[in-house]
């Protein structure tokens, strides 16, 4: 490995390890994992993301002591062709760093806590043998976005990813051939086919957008493109950034391409954090926020960009009112902050979408995990059941289809499970941006953005957005841990074992004083940011704080007063089903998104499809070119002119009239040898007297 003259300094000759433990604990585990015990497989995958992690702590001191500038730290050769040349070069800078840490700090806390988790997961599942392969699956994911947030290229930005793309299907497809339940289903295989295939249309976008830097500017090297961006024509500028764009509503689930992040839900509750929280949807964000100096330059641009992610916030919001499975609740939810976070970084308010996606990581994957410790905990109290009435003689010869994560099949769990009910709550307040979580600082400091720079749709959109969020969080809380059990299994679920709640606890604890890593007057996060970012110091702005608590506060009080006031009783219908009508149908359905892409381009795909495979392959192709054209020239040729005129007419008649003139030959010989001497002997006379006559003319 080789290192630029600017890395001679600090730790930066280390950046490649980020990259490179994760790696070698997914070869450790693909390739020795068997002979391991399950704690050896998931410590060693987790160390191996906590190794990463402690070499981004180590950048980032490098880089304070260094004053924050950018250091370029060369591993390999790559791309060498004419003028254009692009090496394994990793770029340290702020930006790039702060990911780093999201990314393995973060990822570490889920890798410990899917070490319990997981333990009980592929037992419920009954696979045992795919504990090992999902410590493999989520150190390549962590790999892969290291590659994302570290390469300092647009195409090694593209190798990472395209990496956590590959690394997303594997993962909510992990349990391939069942459903969540664990039952015989293709239900998972198609959740992950959905986000790969959603993704690729994204990607399309990315690609186009790397294709106009290349044809323009002649590289895709960072650097290189940001100097030479302001002599190129707007027009220019604006389709680079808006194809970008469309890479962006793919990977960080806006509209139109969010619809695969709820299906993601199908794979094991880890993943969930780990997409949701800090990977795969931040890359987005990530990339803009990269891009500032492209967006900078075309206002317009950057309007369409906070439009997409205003509308999506609010779109996304309403959506997590009307759902009841408890974690697709909080998949609406992060594409509701999602939509924050692009926003942000659209209107240019760079530090304060970095800001909430670096508390969202918080206080998401501690939402996340704790919902999975929900689960985790009625599967414990069902299979207990299962077992005593087994115990008891009470099967009656088939298995009750118990949804875990159903909340009309909660209630009460804040008595069975008191640690995940008051974890649950820290993450709950933080995400409705209630004073003094971590959620309120970020979520405030993008409003106070939208309305100090004249984004006065942006700001109302989230505002109201805001509003939605702490109404449906609050609706989940009542639902999840208030009230009486509405099934058996709530009242006898179990609390998680430490090795799940630690990492809880951890993610509660940033959840809580995550705000001060840019608190007004101090803006810490700004002040680190501005070596790599063109920002501004947010303002605190009192009257945006007290009107987006007040809301978030009244919210809650409504989700009280429909939800926790009286709560819910087993098989009641939800509360707003009759008064709403047909906006809870709407809101319960997913405003028939998926439907309606069905009915546009599915359905017409494969309608298509079914037209190529029945008209044209079967009835053209096959029926017609290959039986009549292909088939028929050949039965043609061999039946008709081969048999019947060349074979029969032909060789037929010829080798016949041989035999025919044999025959006759044969015949007229046959009276010459009649078997009578007088005839012999007269035949051998004439035959000496010709020969005699013969020799005497000549």
């Amino acid at each position: 490995m080789h290192l630029s003259e600017t890395t001679t300094t600090g730790f930066f000759y280390l950046a490649p390890w980020i990259v490179f433990f994760p790696v070698i604990g997914l070869l450790i585990n693909a390739f020795l994992g068997k002979r391991f015990p399950e704690k050896v497989i998931g410590w060693l995958a987790s160390m191996a993301s906590a190794g990463s992690f402690v070499i981004s702590v180590l950048l980032a001191y490098s880089l304070w002591a260094s004053g924050g500038h950018a250091q370029s730290v060369y591993v390999a050769p790559w791309i060498h062709i004419g003028n254009l040349a692009l090496d394994w070069t990793f770029r340290v800078d702020t930006l790039s760093v702060t990911m780093m840490l999201v990314v393995s700090g973060v990822g570490t806390l889920i890798h410990i806590y899917a070490i319990g988790y997981m333990h009980e997961d592929v037992r419920f599942k009954h696979d045992v043998g795919r504990y090992r392969r999902f410590f493999v699956f989520l150190n390549l994911f962590i790999a892969a976005m290291m590659i994302l947030v570290g390469g300092d290229s647009y195409l090694m930005l593209f190798v990472g990813w395209e990496g956590v793309g590959l690394c997303s299907f594997l993962l909510i497809g992990f349990w391939y051939d069942m459903d969540t339940l664990g039952r015989s289903s293709w239900a998972n295989s198609n959740a992950a086919k959905k986000a790969f295939v959603t993704n690729r249309i994204g990607d399309f976008g990315f690609l186009i957008a790397g294709f106009l830097m290349f044809w323009y500017i002649g590289s895709v090297q960072f650097d290189e493109v940001f100097a030479m961006a302001p002599g190129l024509q707007s027009g220019v500028i604006v389709a680079i950034t808006l194809f970008m764009l469309i890479g962006v509503t793919g990977k960080s689930a806006q509209i139109p391409l969010y619809v695969w992040l709820p299906d993601a839900m199908a794979g094991p509750t880890p993943v969930s954090a780990l997409i949701h929280a800090a990977t795969m949807v931040t890359a987005g964000v990530y990339l803009i926020a990269r891009s500032a100096p492209l967006y900078t330059l075309v206002p317009e641009a950057q309007f369409i960009v906070a439009m997409t992610g205003a509308v999506t916030a609010l779109f996304a919001a309403t959506i997590a009112v009307g759902q009841y499975d408890i974690k697709k609740v909080l998949a609406y939810s992060t594409i509701s902050q999602l939509g924050f976070m692009v926003a942000a970084v659209g209107m240019g308010a760079f530090v304060a979408g970095m800001f909430h996606l670096v508390t969202h990581a918080f206080f998401k994957a501690l939402l996340f995990l704790s919902a999975g410790s929900v689960i985790l905990g009625l599967e414990r109290g069902h299979h207990h059941l299962a077992k005593h009435e087994a115990h008891e003689g009470h099967h009656e010869g088939h298995e009750e289809v118990f949804d875990p994560g159903d909340m009309r099949n909660m209630g009460g769990l804040r008595k069975t499970m008191p640690v995940t009910f008051w974890l649950y709550i820290i993450g709950t307040l933080a995400l409705a941006g209630i004073f003094p979580f971590a959620g309120f600082w970020s979520k405030d400091e993008i409003l106070a953005d939208a309305f100090k720079e004249g984004y006065t749709a942006v700001y109302w959109l989230l505002t109201i957005a805001a509003f939605f969020t702490a109404f449906y969080m609050g609706r989940q809380i009542w639902m999840v841990f208030f009230g009486k059990p509405r099934h058996e299994a709530a009242a006898h679920a179990e609390e998680s074992p430490l090795i799940m709640t630690a990492p809880l606890m951890v993610l509660a604890f940033l959840s809580i004083v995550g705000g001060a890593l840019n608190l007004p007057g101090l803006h810490t996060l700004t002040l680190w940011l501005e070596h790599t970012l063109e920002v501004h110091a947010g303002e605190f702005v009192l009257s945006v704080a007290l009107i987006s608590t007040a809301l978030a506060l009244l919210a809650i009080l409504i989700s009280w007063l429909i939800y926790g006031r009286k709560p819910l009783e087993a098989g009641q219908p939800d509360p707003l089903k009759r008064p709403l009508g047909f906006l809870f149908t709407g809101m319960e359905n997913k405003w028939f998104v998926d439907e309606g892409y069905w009915a546009v381009f599915v359905n017409r795909y494969v309608d298509l499809a079914r037209f190529l495979a029945d008209v044209v392959d079967w009835r053209f192709w096959h029926d017609w070119f290959h039986e009549k054209v292909i088939a028929g020239t050949y039965n043609w040729l061999s039946h008709i002119f081969l048999n019947r005129y060349a074979d029969q007419k032909g060789i037929d008649a010829f080798f016949n009239g041989l035999g025919e003139i044999t025959r006759k030959l044969s015949a007229a010989t046959r009276r010459v040898q009649n078997g009578f001497v007088r005839s012999y002997a007269l035949a051998v006379l004439l035959g000496v007297v010709s020969i005699l006559g013969y020799l005497i003319l000549k």
